[in-house]
């Protein structure tokens, strides 16, 4: 590539002008060539070349980095296109491309101000090709200019040129105060270019994204009139959004002269637009066309006597609308902002309401409500038959391309809908009317948002109004159920960052009240809908306080995207509903966090992560920041703080999550996540093997009732020696395990797995594809997913490894005393394949199955087995130990002080762990296994008392409890101080007690979190003790105790 001459920069630029000085030269080639081919009349070929080059008003990088050759051809197709125009329009249509090995040159027409809906865009191909995957290790800078003459003299359009080329770093690898040094992290050819000024520009913008997750926007008026706007974020933090931007500059009538985008070696992207209005820009008034209940014009728009925005009201809402682009760059709505059908938040709120409609649309409809009241919920031949038309309902009922097309097709109703949803959370909640409050935010605020304006004229449609305008444009059910689910997302949202200055992912707080009680028979109590680029993600909670992990939900295709798209918030629904249960020990509630990748976004689960959780921050924390956060529209009316923690896909992303928190000001930064690292004060659940502890102890009881010999019972076990649970069940039993199915396949062997080769795996957190066949028994087999035509040692064909892997718990050769999975995707068995664990005389391959992995089994499929013969323990009661662990791990970080925690809880700078924590833990793992033990030894006698099903006496016992610590917090009994004091003794870890002592605990602690020990510790033990259906004298007896020995005290 030639380097640009240095000359003094543009006015309007901050870079210095691309100056060729071998310009003459390459158009004496250019003409020569031209004569040679002929293709262009000899008198007229100097006339061309010099409007070309003279008049036309290409940037002099054009003809740095195009040969004469190229040039000529442009030329030449650039005279044809004409001469094919006339009599067509006179429309001119010019595309060129050309990719070399470190970068490439597009250049098409471009009519100022206008985005292209048809033939090649090639900033999407920019975006797609170049800027998307741009990383340190590889990264493309684009400079792109519009020509100062035009294409023809009829039209009103120019040529855009766009120049990508390879970044050569000047230093690649930067690290401590070097990545914020803009000498070292940026691209050469940058450096050359760019002025002190914009040097420094940059470097600000550099320092604000490197502290934030967002974007920072900022923008200047340029000595001639235009503005220009710097827009800095992280690389492949957001997709498409090169492209997406000049759509949105565009519907303001706005056109660009030039654009850069500049990568740097610290994972910065930086682009700078410069922008000015182009000759045709509209008025805000009278510009569109449609229906709208707010306007009978296409938003936004002013009312016909408003005055036409000015370029500094243009560029203030492009500035605030970029954040919402940068969150939702493309739609399948952008054809409708680009034409200027709807705006880019009336876009992005009809993919919000989409991905809504997809999800929570009731499927299942009344007559399934009366069906299921008829049928018996105990009988398996019913339940099969429910589950069976349930599943059926909610994949062919309402697809996504269904929702979809009925959207596009009622926009007009999509903006009322907005409208309805903005006048809530946009427009102040102050007393006085919906157009007095737009009016006043206007005189107030002339930045507000233009797409609002309108509603300074109509106030938008009420619920009621909306619901008939529905009934009466709808022309079918199906239209009107859609559209009316839209309505129910305006109604149920009680808090939402759309209107954030500046987001990464759209956050909103629903009132989970819109759930059918027929498919959701348990209200939550909160529910949270995010959605980022990457993504789309639900929290569920069941109490105010509570607690739960998030995870990572992968798609390895389309079809298997299709299938996690349309189960995910009924997973994310029964985990937390599992996790409520499980959590009946302590003081929070259960909930749960679910991430579904997009099919192109499965290899950012990071990305996702951190925008999930700074989105659900934006609607934690209060408070105000110029320009950074406002104040949000808050209809839940009462401040509200969630707890994460770890789970599938995010083990290790705990310690950035607290980090972050206490970043953004939270208060409850330490103990927002647990499962952090010991360096931050964490307990890892896998180190200790926190869960594996409690599941394991269902395993010893089942061996101490029945009197089994451990070493002597052949075991199954789904996942592997690389994971949590998997590696620790291996190295605290000592059972003959005959199969392992992980992430890499399938190990067999009928005599008993080598128990040293297996402990090797587990030590070193390894999958069994790393298993020493060698110590295979002769009847013993691995299959690795992605083995084809496999033949097993007793002659069996296997066709492919994944479809064995996928099915290997329901095959013959599973068969063994116990089945304890630990790994696995939910409903793995249902009522549907339940039936494949049955032998042909009736009997069960598993005698003993204690569930590890969350929701493995289907009720129902438990329920069977149960009938069967099989001792049965279920997920919400076996794997506990993790949310103890994680619940003791919080009460540190509430009761001590920062410096506190940070001398007897964490990691010391030598590696050395405090003598305090390792003590603290060891009370953390004597408290798992004695509520384990306590609950297996109340169901054991329960079932055997009664005959019910330990499934369900695991539901009626977490019931109980959670029911009756709710109604203790309802008592007097935490007024009664000896009480008090005797069951936080009793309750509170011994060391420390010992540690702080109980009266600053006390003190520290939020009363409500106090209170919630004391009922956990009361309830969780008289249910225990006295199960699930006590005699009315009881509570009494059990109390009677307390009072006893608080009176001695």
């Amino acid at each position: 590539m030639t380097v640009a001459d240095p000359v003094s920069a543009s006015a309007n630029s901050d870079y210095t002008d691309n100056v060729y000085s071998g310009k003459q030269d390459h158009r004496a080639q250019v003409c020569a060539i031209l004569e040679q081919e002929n293709a262009i009349p000899r008198h007229l070929i100097e006339t061309e070349v010099a409007w070309f080059y003279d008049v036309l008003g290409l940037d002099d990088m054009y003809f740095m980095l195009e040969s004469p050759t190229a040039v000529a051809g442009h030329i030449t197709s650039l005279y044809g296109a004409q001469l094919s125009s006339v009599g067509q329009d006179n429309l001119v249509n010019v595309t060129f491309q050309s990719r070399h090995e470190s970068g490439a040159v597009f250049i098409h027409n471009s009519v100022p101000g206008v985005s292209k809906t048809d033939g090649l865009h090639f900033e999407q191909m920019i975006d797609a090709e170049y800027l998307d995957i741009s990383v340190p290790e590889k990264a493309y800078r684009v400079e792109s200019y519009r020509s100062r003459g035009k294409v023809s003299k009829s039209l009103d359009a120019s040529l855009r040129t766009y120049f990508v080329n390879t970044c050569d770093f000047v230093n690649p690898a930067p690290e401590g105060d070097a990545a914020a040094d803009i000498a070292q992290v940026s691209d050469r050819t940058f450096l050359a270019k760019a002025t002190p000024h914009v040097l420094d520009l940059y470097s600000g913008v550099i320092a604000k994204v490197l502290a934030r997750t967002g974007p920072v926007i900022v923008s200047d008026e340029l000595p001639s009139g235009g503005y220009r706007l710097v827009i800095g974020y992280r690389q492949r933090s957001t997709q498409g959004f090169y492209a997406a931007m000049s759509d949105l500059y565009h519907y303001y009538s706005m056109y660009s002269s030039r654009k850069y985008v500049e990568q740097f070696s610290n994972g910065v992207t930086i682009i700078s637009l410069y922008l000015d209005l182009a000759k045709h820009a509209k008025k805000l008034a009278g510009s569109g066309s449609g229906s709208s209940a707010t306007s009978s014009n296409a938003s936004p728009v002013l009312s016909a006597t408003a005055p036409q925005a000015t370029i500094e009201e243009c560029v203030a809402q492009i500035k605030k609308e970029a954040s919402l682009l940068f969150c939702i760059p493309n739609t399948p709505f952008q054809t409708l902002f680009k034409t200027g059908e709807l705006s880019v938040q009336e876009a992005v709120y009809a993919f919000a309401g989409w991905i809504f409609a997809q999800h929570f649309l009731n499927r299942l409809g009344s007559e399934y409500a009366t069906l299921a009241e008829i049928l018996d919920p105990t009988d398996a031949t019913d339940i099969e038959v429910l589950a069976k038309l349930k599943k059926r309902l909610r994949q062919e009922t309402f697809t996504r391309e269904l929702v979809l097309d009925i959207l596009l097709r009622h926009h007009e109703l999509v903006k009322d809908l907005y409208a309805h949803f903005a006048h809530v959370h946009y427009v102040s909640s102050d007393a006085g009317s919906a157009v007095t409050k737009v009016a006043d935010r206007l005189k107030a605020d002339l930045h507000v948002s233009l797409s609002m304006t309108r509603l300074q004229d109509q106030k938008p449609l009420t619920s009621e109004e909306l619901q008939l305008k529905i009934a009466r444009v709808t022309t079918n059910a199906h239209d009107a159920m859609v559209m009316r689910a839209l309505l129910d997302f305006n109604e149920h949202v009680l808090k939402t960052n759309f209107y954030q200055p500046t987001k990464v992912a759209l956050s909103f707080r629903m009132d989970p009240g819109f759930l059918p009680a027929v498919e959701y028979p348990t209200k939550p109590y909160g529910l949270f809908l995010v959605i980022g680029n990457e993504f789309r993600g639900f929290h569920v909670r069941f109490q105010d306080v509570a607690r739960g992990g998030i995870r990572i939900v992968r798609s390895r295709n389309a079809e298997a995207f299709s299938i996690n798209q349309r189960t995910l918030f009924d997973e994310n629904y029964s985990l937390a509903s599992t996790q409520h249960r499980k959590n009946k020990d302590i003081p929070e509630g259960g909930s749960k966090g679910t991430i579904l990748l997009n099919l192109n976004a499965q290899d950012r689960p990071f990305v996702a992560f951190e925008k999930y959780v700074d989105a659900i921050l934006d609607l934690l924390l209060t408070g105000e920041t110029p320009g950074i956060k406002n104040r949000l529209v808050d209809r839940l009316g009462r401040n509200e703080i969630l707890f994460f923690g770890p789970d599938e896909g995010t083990a290790g992303y705990m310690d950035w999550a607290s980090q972050h928190a206490r970043k953004r000001g939270a208060p409850f930064w330490k103990a927002f996540t647990t499962g952090k690292s010991q360096t931050l004060g964490g307990i890892p659940h896998d180190t200790y093997g926190m869960t594996t502890r409690s599941v394991h102890q269902y395993v010893l009881g089942i061996i101490r009732q029945l009197g089994l010999d451990e070493s002597a019972c052949t075991k199954l076990q789904t996942g592997g020696p690389d994971g949590d649970l998997g590696s620790n069940e291996i190295k605290i039993s000592h059972d003959r395990t005959t199969a392992i199915v992980d992430g890499s396949g399938v190990l067999y062997d009928p005599q008993g797995i080598d128990r040293t080769e297996l402990e090797r795996l587990a030590g070193e957190r390894l999958m069994i594809q790393h298993f020493d066949s060698a110590k295979l028994g002769p009847q013993g087999f691995r299959v690795l997913v992605d083995d084809f035509q496999v033949t097993l040692p007793d002659g069996t064909q296997v066709q492919d490894g994944l479809s064995f892997r996928n099915g290997f718990h329901v095959n013959p050769l599973a068969a063994a005393d116990f089945f304890v999975p630990c790994g696995g995707r939910p409903e793995s068995i249902d009522i549907n394949n339940v039936g494949q664990l049955f032998e042909a005389d009736g009997s069960t391959r598993f005698k003993y199955v204690v569930e590890g992995a969350n929701l493995f089994f289907t009720q129902d499929a438990r329920l069977r087995l149960e009938k069967a013969g099989v001792h049965l323990f279920k997920d919400a009661s076996a794997n506990k130990g993790g949310v103890t662990s994680s619940s003791l791990e919080v009460l540190a970080a509430l009761s001590l002080t920062d410096d506190e925690f940070g001398r007897l809880m964490c990691k010391q700078a030598d590696g050395s762990l405090p003598a305090f924590y390792q003590e603290y833990v060891a009370d953390v793992q004597t408290a798992i296994e004695a509520n384990a033990a306590r609950e297996f030894e109340c169901l054991w006698a329960e079932s055997k008392a009664t005959g019910k099903p330990k499934c369900v006496l695991s539901d009626e016992l977490s019931v109980a409890i959670v029911d009756l610590r709710k109604n203790l917090e309802a008592t007097n009994l935490w007024d009664n101080v000896p009480l008090r004091r005797l069951i936080m003794l009793k309750a509170l870890p011994a060391r420390l007690l010992q540690e702080i002592g109980l009266d600053t605990i006390l003190e520290r602690v939020p009363l409500n979190y106090l209170k919630a020990i004391f009922g956990a510790y009361l309830a969780s033990h008289f249910v225990y003790e006295y199960g699930t259906s006590p005699s009315q004298f009881g509570f009494f007896e059990f109390m009677s105790k307390f009072y006893a020995q608080a009176g001695a005290q």
